[in-house]
């Protein structure tokens, strides 16, 4: 006979130190299960606090208030009956530990701390956080010193334990503890565990969601066992978008799956389960010899059953049946995590919209497209009848609280929240201008069409006055740090106007109240890893939505675009050459982005992996591309190439510590702030590994010397957007 379980685990859109906000999410999604007949609830990591609190965790008020907020949830009506799975942070005899905490009926059975920390790339909890180091030991928590004022508890079992009921057996695992070699749910699983819960706060990466999934198949597939996987889902205040996709597998198989990406800030999803698979799943001879070799989980006995009573079973509960996991492309990923990220951003910094300085390039254009691609789900959400969308939209659009307005179409939002603007000069062309305005009309955006010459003027002018001295273009017989000087003028002039424009423009269009505009930037992973840009030119702003996407990868998602949303005016983008337009045009010469960078866009994601993904310097660069490019480049000009990548990207480096804050969707993003921790005043010669380099290529070119000039210089070719 099946014992047949149903249990929920979610996908909540928290804010970090919005406790009561979190905690009212929390209880609507303890109530979604409810209605949908689970007996277990799970949530994603931190969820009280949210996860991104970051430094606030080392703050006392950030735990008094976790249990204060624990105390309102627990003491819920709508929060009775189930049992709960709560993340939050826990201070136990003055050491702090990132917590779950499983409670039924107002009453705490267990608090289970994390035993390993996520401490790489994004993730710094062990700055705030220890790891619980005492597997399978429990002691006891001291409930005296809070008020606690819902049960009679004073001490609670803290540490490495597991729930059993009277049908099964529950364990928690969270988040980094699934990508650990030797996973919890390993030893748990052999022991009895048959229902593990994974409480996660894990970000989106394009391509990444593959892996997850295979993780946690992975899990289970072995073993057996259900396995409910939480997320947070959308931007809880910094750079990362947490992706959702809550997830029930049962034996490696999916049975039910949340959205990757959603404007909704609460997403339950259920299953039923029947133990009995599991159980016949676990029926082999390997695994029973490895169980008895298991040292024993300390069990938290409970008067509880998942499965109600055993004999008066209902006969039309079905188990869930496997589904197909739902993976988005790429380009499908662009167009939406970059968007919920930036009307989380929006909604909740009480900004009138955006506004984006349009170039006519790709970048921008990639830009101006998500933000489209947010006007759209919004929309969709809006006919959908999702009141927190209407509720949203209206107040950002300055609508009054008596308000029954609604956006007639994506185009009609787009105009009411987004601000675009051409800053043109002299070396602007006629066809990136007109791609602008078109790109804008096409999306409904407000578009404003301007010349900067007489702003450029001025300033050139006033150094004239002041230093008797007429910089000129390289092409007209000025130097290269000439031509440097009136590339960044132009560009850091656009900056300014920028902010001007999205200072005003809400006053202008006469919205009431006014408001301001948040700015976006639009420099690309790879032109930024490069320092392919200027110091405080539009690159400076308030978001970047791209920041963190190849040029490749924008490419493709502009071409998925044209037909998808449809807009065929972005088929001009794909065909026009990628340029600054900084440099006066003439008949003998166009500047292009790529033969002033000396690399390919395609190059240039190479070189990023291999310096961040793969943690190579110089000297293993090198080596490794001349592997993998011997088809079609010789040493010597797989050396150039390195050495001109290393040469930039150290140049420019402190270029990255004013970054703009950019989506973070790429693993080799160059992001100073947290991801990618480097000095930013390099010996940008890197003497040593060029010699290395150098005495090899002369033994190979069977010749004592090097034709490649001496170590610690090189012929950069520099531009305005490279040095400055």
């Amino acid at each position: 006979m099946g014992r047949m379980v149903t249990v929920s685990t979610c996908s909540l859109n928290q804010w970090a130190l919005d406790f009561e906000g979190n905690a009212s999410r929390i209880i609507s999604s303890i109530r979604a299960a409810k209605a949908a007949g689970a007996r277990l609830r799970v949530g994603p990591e931190l969820e009280i606090t949210g996860y991104g609190c970051l430094d606030h965790f080392l703050e006392g008020d950030t735990y008094l208030h976790s249990w204060e907020m624990l105390e309102k949830i627990l003491d819920h009506e709508d929060c009775q009956g189930i049992l709960l799975d709560v993340g939050m942070p826990v201070r136990h005899r003055s050491v702090h530990y990132n917590c779950r905490i499983i409670a039924y009926n107002r009453r705490i059975l267990l608090i289970r701390p994390k035993l390993w920390l996520a401490n790489d790339g994004n993730y710094r909890e062990m700055r705030y956080f220890t790891p619980w180091q005492r597997p399978r030991h429990v002691e006891q928590y001291d409930l005296r010193h809070i008020d606690w004022r819902i049960s009679e508890q004073q001490f609670i079992p803290f540490g490495d334990a597991v729930i059993s009921t009277m049908d099964t057996c529950v364990g928690a695992e969270t988040c980094e503890e699934l990508f650990t070699p030797d996973s919890p749910h390993n030893h748990m699983g052999l022991n009895g565990v048959e229902i593990f819960t994974n409480s996660s706060g894990s970000h989106h990466e394009l391509r990444k969601l593959h892996t997850r999934v295979e993780l946690i198949r992975e899990a289970t597939r072995k073993n057996g066992g259900i396995y409910l996987y939480a997320n947070q889902q959308g931007c809880d205040g910094d750079r990362l978008y947490y992706d959702g996709s809550a997830m029930i597998i049962v034996n490696g198989k999916v049975l039910a799956q949340g959205s990757q990406f959603s404007l909704n800030d609460v997403e339950v999803v259920t299953a039923t389960v029947d133990l009995e698979d599991v159980r016949s799943f676990r029926s082999t001879a390997s695994r029973g010899l490895q169980s008895t070799h298991q040292d024993s989980y300390q069990r938290i006995q409970t008067e509880i059953s998942l499965s109600g009573d055993f004999l008066d079973f209902d006969p039309s509960i079905k188990p869930t049946e496997e589904i197909e996991v739902r993976y988005h492309r790429p380009e499908e990923e662009i167009a939406l995590g970059p968007a919920c990220w930036l009307w989380d951003y929006l909604r909740r910094s009480g900004a009138a919209g955006y506004f984006l300085a349009l170039s006519g390039g790709i970048d921008s254009c990639s830009t101006a497209v998500i933000v489209f691609s947010m006007c759209r789900l919004v929309y969709e959400a809006v006919q959908a009848g999702n009141q927190a969308v209407i509720h949203d939209a209206r107040q950002i659009c300055g609508e009054g609280v008596d308000s029954s307005w609604k956006p007639s179409s994506p185009q009609d939002l787009t105009n009411r929240l987004f601000h675009t603007c051409f800053m043109g000069t002299t070396n602007s062309s006629k066809e990136t201008r007109q791609r602008a305005k078109d790109l804008s009309h096409g999306i409904g955006a407000y578009h404003v069409d301007l010349n900067m010459d007489s702003l450029v003027t001025a300033a050139t002018t006033l150094f004239t006055l002041v230093t008797d001295f007429k910089p000129r273009f390289f092409v007209h017989g000025g130097s290269k740090t000439e031509n440097l000087a009136l590339q960044n003028i132009q560009a850091r002039l656009r900056m300014v106007l920028a902010y001007l424009f999205a200072q005003l423009l809400p006053t202008v269009r006469r919205r009431p109240g006014g408001g301001g505009l948040l700015v976006l930037g639009s420099a690309n992973v790879d032109e930024c890893l490069r320092g392919y840009l200027t110091k405080y030119d539009c690159s400076s702003a308030d978001l970047n939505p791209i920041g963190a996407i190849s040029k490749t990868d924008l490419k493709s998602f502009i071409q998925w675009s044209c037909s998808t949303f449809p807009l065929p005016i972005l088929t001009t983008f794909l065909t026009a050459t990628p340029t600054a337009e900084l440099e006066p045009i003439t008949e003998t010469y166009i500047q292009s982005d790529e033969a002033d960078m000396g690399l390919t866009y395609k190059e240039l994601s190479i070189f990023g992996r291999l310096r961040k993904v793969n943690k190579l310097g110089p000297w293993s660069t090198f080596t490794h591309l001349c592997h993998v490019w011997s088809d079609t480049l010789s040493p010597r000009q797989v050396y150039e190439k390195t050495r001109r990548f290393w040469y930039f990207y150290a140049v420019n480096r402190h270029k990255m510590t004013v970054l703009t804050p950019a989506y973070h969707a790429e693993q080799y993003s160059p992001d100073d702030n947290r991801f990618d921790l480097r000095p930013f005043l390099y010996p940008v010669g890197f003497s040593w590994p060029w010699k290395k380099v150098e005495d090899w290529l002369a033994r190979w070119e069977g010749r004592e010397g090097s034709d490649g000039g001496t170590a610690g210089t090189v012929g950069d070719g520099s531009t305005a957007e490279e040095l400055s």
